[in-house]
């Protein structure tokens, strides 16, 4: 409990949480179950993309990230660009306020130093800005935990999430390659660490255990279009992936494999409706996952995983699940070396059906064997999420994490 003579520590969370993107909402749930058990008089709240999806799911208040509602809508009229204008700098003002309200400011991991996939320098960049300037200048401490970081081409937007990193006063990453990407990028990495993603620290459903026969495929489809540098060749990148998917479920299901498409974000929905129509066989259902926790338990029941989107192969890796990634990003990569099975990836935009399925085979060949050792992993992952929160409450928490070094003592 608070002593009576201490004020609550007053703790914001930070990000496009709430928005229908499932990983996001994943690491916000971890970092608020960290909270709740090692700082439970913490006073919490967020300035977020969905503050009506987080107050009702996570059962904390919640404010709007963006003053203009339409701030990732395309402006084509001349009162919303105008609106979006405005709204930069009314947001200015609003973050600013928002943040020196609280003594921490926590931004669960996520991406938000990369720009992996089409990203605007004014849109989420600038709000990150805005968040870790207003915590340098109102002596607010910015935690970015367990973050994602990659190389920017644009130089507006290389510039922002620079000035950001520079001015938060914790940082820590997700992989070793997201450290040297900001090392590249000017900032002194010196003092930030590595641990696994967050959602690693998610409870775990119980696996299904293999029925012996060839049984149940997800795969996890995206709205894949490339990265911020693809723009010129976004519908063609687009049109070879679900071509080559669409493929890959066919000839699964040619094979009398049952096969559970997954999203991890809203905007995948199309995706998998242009597979369902293209394939045509009930033998291919889509899941309707509106968590981590529903990924985990799809993927759990499964024999095998083939996905695109990140959060769904941290979700089939922490459940043991032999997984094959179609990979996007540098990061899908890092993450299956990481876990034993950087032998078990494809290119999201070059996918060949008849490659990928020669993987898918060898893959389910090997299960039993890579069962065990994404078991060792994750124990190992669990280990190293620990390190990550003991931390976090040291940079912090110093009063908790000198009460608490008090007690062990004892």
């Amino acid at each position: 409990m608070t002593p009576a003579n201490r004020t609550p520590v007053r703790v914001g969370v930070f990000g496009l949480l709430g928005s229908g993107n499932l990983g996001n909402d994943g690491s916000l749930e971890a970092v608020l179950g960290y909270l709740r058990a090692e700082h439970p008089e913490a006073v919490v709240d967020a300035l977020c993309g969905g503050p009506e999806v987080v107050t009702a799911r996570y059962g904390i208040p919640a404010t709007r990230l963006h003053w203009y509602r339409g701030e990732y809508r395309t402006a084509s009229r001349a009162s919303a660009i105008v609106g979006k204008g405005l709204g930069k700098l009314v947001d200015a003002v609003r973050t600013a306020a928002w943040v020196r309200r609280h003594d921490v400011v926590i931004v669960p991991g996520m991406g938000v130093l990369e720009a992996t996939l089409p990203l605007r320098p004014w849109g989420f960049p600038y709000s990150l800005f805005l968040l870790c300037a207003s915590g340098r200048l109102f002596g607010t401490r910015v935690a970015l935990v367990g973050v994602g970081a990659a190389a920017i081409g644009n130089r507006p937007t290389r510039a922002l999430v620079h000035w950001s990193a520079r001015l938060a006063g914790y940082r820590s990453y997700r992989d070793a390659l997201s450290r040297d990407a900001m090392r590249a990028m000017g900032v002194d990495t010196a003092r930030d660490d590595v641990y696994p993603d967050l959602a690693f620290a998610l409870p775990t459903p119980p696996a299904s255990a293999p029925s012996g026969s060839p049984g149940p495929v997800c795969v996890g489809v995206m709205d894949f279009h490339g990265g911020n540098d693809d723009r010129a060749r976004a519908e063609e990148i687009h049109r070879r992936y679900l071509d080559g998917t669409t493929r890959f479920v066919r000839a699964l299901v040619e094979g009398g494999r049952p096969v559970r498409l997954l999203t991890g974000d809203e905007c995948d929905r199309p995706v998998v409706a242009a597979i369902l129509d293209a394939v045509d066989s009930p033998l291919v259902t889509a899941a309707e996952a509106a968590s981590l926790a529903d990924l985990m338990k799809e993927t759990a029941a499964a024999d095998t995983v083939v996905a695109t989107r990140y959060h769904n192969l941290v979700c089939a890796l922490k459940v043991g699940t032999p997984t094959l990634a179609l990979s996007y990003a540098a990061k899908s990569d890092a993450l299956m070396d990481r876990m034993g099975l950087s032998a078990y990836c494809h290119p999201a935009r070059e996918v060949d059906a008849g490659q990928l399925l020669e993987q898918f085979r060898a893959l389910e060949k090997r299960s039993a064997e890579l069962r065990r050792t994404l078991t060792e992993r994750n124990l190992t992952a669990a280990r190293q999420l620990e390190d990550q929160f003991t931390a976090l409450t040291a940079a912090l928490f110093p009063a908790a994490d000198h009460a608490h070094a008090l007690r062990e003592a004892k």
